[in-house]
């Protein structure tokens, strides 16, 4: 039987493969912190569905990638003003 937090989990990984989410969208989309995302999707996706948890590690990946250019752009945006 899977408890609130192993459901949780399960439906985090389903919504960042399904959107492309990062981390931060993911919990502003589900009301949490990004802690609590990461875990979830780190530590506790992997011992409650190994398959699932092999594609999330991939988009976090490339999300970890990416990061650096994202950051980029939004400071750009700031000091453009647009």
């Amino acid at each position: 039987m899977r408890t609130n937090i192993e459901q949780r989990a399960c439906d985090l990984a389903v919504y960042v493969i399904n959107n492309k989410a990062t981390v931060r969208s993911a919990a502003s989309q589900f009301g949490i912190s990004k802690s609590t995302v990461h875990k979830d999707l780190t530590e506790r996706l992997p011992r409650i569905n190994p398959a699932l948890y092999k594609q999330v590690r991939h988009l976090l990946d490339i999300n970890k990638a990416e990061r650096h250019i994202r950051g980029g752009l939004a400071t750009r945006r700031k000091y453009k003003g647009a």
